[in-house]
């Protein structure tokens, strides 16, 4: 075993030690805010992979956090430190500095009011992907990113508003789609529960996706294939999103059909963290 598998180790036992006996104390219960930082950052740390002669790589170059708050204030609490200089980001980048893993990975913290069954942790969710970027010498990278919020006004969901920075939204019926062989072929970012009434009935699985490309401000609207269709509807018009290579493009303000249910998106600017 070589030293950073006996110091991961280690770092290991010590939080699930720290875990167990702080629950012993506050007789169970959620974590404190710093132990769930701590426990999700394990997590991330476990998917660190020798590369042989000493040498350490993560495969992954995007992270996507998303942490359970039930109510406003709980997501207050949690944000507070989370999202602090000392918070979730910040301690990735730091491990993975630690292990001599490249820079360049990025990390989106989000919020959920309910854990969904496929968590592996019932307060956080974890998705790691790997997203292809053009070359660094044709990009010109912006001070600022795009923020797609997007609101549920017709149909029920895990969320009421989702926020958004990442160039690929999925969005469908059921958290997690499976192949006839179970095999899981697709997870939705927005996802309308099943069972829950003919509105999500209406909504295909792999319905729709939201894309824009790296660098570029503009978010265009895909239709995957869906039974009941996609379309948009602004200043009074509906806008058909047929199934194809080029999308439409999204103006913030606009309203999204999925079959029967309803989104209503907004569109600004996020400022770029290092």
């Amino acid at each position: 075993m070589d030293i950073l598998s006996k110091v991961r180790n280690i770092e290991s036992t010590i939080a699930t030690r720290f875990d167990t006996a702080a629950k012993k104390l506050t007789k169970s219960g959620p974590r404190e805010p710093l132990e769930i930082v701590h426990a999700i950052v394990d997590a991330v740390s476990r998917e660190i992979q020798s590369s042989g002669r000493g040498k350490y790589t993560f495969p992954f170059n995007a992270v996507q956090v998303l942490v359970l708050a039930p109510s406003r204030e709980v997501r207050d609490r949690l944000h507070s430190v989370l999202d602090g200089d000392s918070g979730v980001r910040r301690r990735i980048e730091e491990k993975l500095r630690a292990a001599g893993c490249a820079s360049g990975v990025t990390v989106s913290l989000n919020y959920a009011a309910r854990a969904q069954p496929n968590w592996r942790d019932p307060e956080f969710h974890i998705k790691f992907a790997h997203v292809d970027v053009p070359p660094a010498a044709t990009v010109v990278a912006p001070t600022t990113a795009p923020r797609l919020e997007i609101s549920v006004f017709r149909g029920t969901a895990a969320r009421r508003t989702y926020v958004f920075v990442e160039e690929r939204i999925d969005v469908g019926r059921c958290a997690e789609v499976k192949d006839s062989a179970g095999r899981l072929i697709r997870t939705n970012d927005i996802a309308f529960a099943e069972g829950a009434g003919e509105i999500n009935q209406s909504v295909s699985r792999q319905h729709a996706h939201i894309a824009r490309q790296a660098g570029s401000p503009e978010f265009r609207l895909y239709d995957d294939g869906s039974v009941r269709g996609t379309h948009i509807v602004r200043n009074g018009k509906t806008l058909p999103v047929p199934r194809g290579a080029r999308g439409v493009r999204l103006q913030s303000g606009d309203e999204i059909g999925l079959g029967d249910a309803r989104l209503r998106i907004r569109i600004g600017a996020s400022s770029i963290s290092g």
